[in-house]
């Protein structure tokens, strides 16, 4: 099956896109341009990130609520983005539950704090726990947890299919990771301003009533994922039992706001239909 909805990519002001749809079952409802083509993550790495960290907390080698990061600041603050960690530096800019900002420098704690529990290099636990057993051969870690990962949409949908239908996993973990932790906390949300509340799970942001969003207008409250300042997404919506991913070679900016909702509208629409 095609879905035309996916050739909306190709009027996207961008060198190289690929994108697909999969349902749960892992069956790939659509896909378009050169899905294995290997694209810089930036912080859709998050999410693949934080599934290892959760892999780690389920074999019993960190708690989530065990301290991590800055005093008074735990694994469960640092997936959640409220350990009040800076969004790029490892200084403390407010006590953790507070707010919810935004930190690139909390995924590289985080990255550190498995590392030294399980005694493995950080890129390579991901490798080890989630990538090697989903199949994602074309995927890496190159450096920081929180934004250099490189992949292919072939991969990402079957990180996508993974999350929707857990294996590695226990499901109620990963419905914990889609639920909002430290409910009611303001925050920025990049690239689309302050939200009240900027809910958030345990490494996947969920979309809720936010408005304005990178998801489409018609997406469920439910809907949660992540995207990337290299003009990438992945979000997973439960209400349609499906996820999308898309990649591209352009750096997020107003392009990716004006495009995005309509695609991912254009796409609900028409698997709804």
């Amino acid at each position: 099956m095609s879905l035309q909805s996916l050739a909306l990519i190709e009027n996207w002001p961008v060198p190289t896109a690929a994108a697909a749809v999969v349902r749960a079952d892992g069956t790939v409802l659509g896909s378009h341009g050169p899905t294995g083509h290997r694209f810089p993550l930036a912080s859709v790495t998050k999410p693949l990130a934080a599934y290892a960290v959760l892999v780690a907390y389920e074999e019993g080698a960190i708690e989530l609520d065990e301290p991590a990061g800055p005093a008074g600041a735990t694994v469960r603050h640092l997936l959640a983005h409220t350990s009040g960690l800076a969004f790029d530096e490892h200084r403390a800019m407010s006590a953790p539950g507070e707010r919810r900002l935004y930190s690139n420098a909390g995924f590289e704690v985080l990255g550190d704090h498995v590392a030294k529990a399980t005694d493995i290099p950080f890129a390579e636990y991901l490798r080890q726990a989630v990538l090697a057993p989903l199949g994602m051969t074309a995927t890496t870690l190159d450096g920081s947890p929180a934004k250099d990962g490189v992949s292919t949409v072939d991969d990402l949908v079957r990180f996508a299919a993974e999350v929707q239908a857990p294996r590695l996993l226990d499901p109620r973990t990963v419905a914990e990771a889609m639920t909002v932790q430290y409910p009611g906390t303001k925050g920025v949300l990049p690239g689309y301003g302050h939200q009240n509340p900027n809910d958030w799970g345990l490494g996947f942001e969920i979309r809720d009533s936010k408005s304005p969003h990178w998801t489409g207008t018609t997406s469920s409250p439910g809907t949660f994922g992540h995207f990337g300042q290299s003009g990438t997404f992945l979000w997973i919506d439960p209400t349609a039992g499906l996820a999308c991913v898309a990649l591209t070679d352009r750096a997020f900016g107003p392009w990716a706001i004006e495009a995005w909702t309509p695609f991912t509208d254009a796409v609900l629409a028409e698997i709804r239909g």
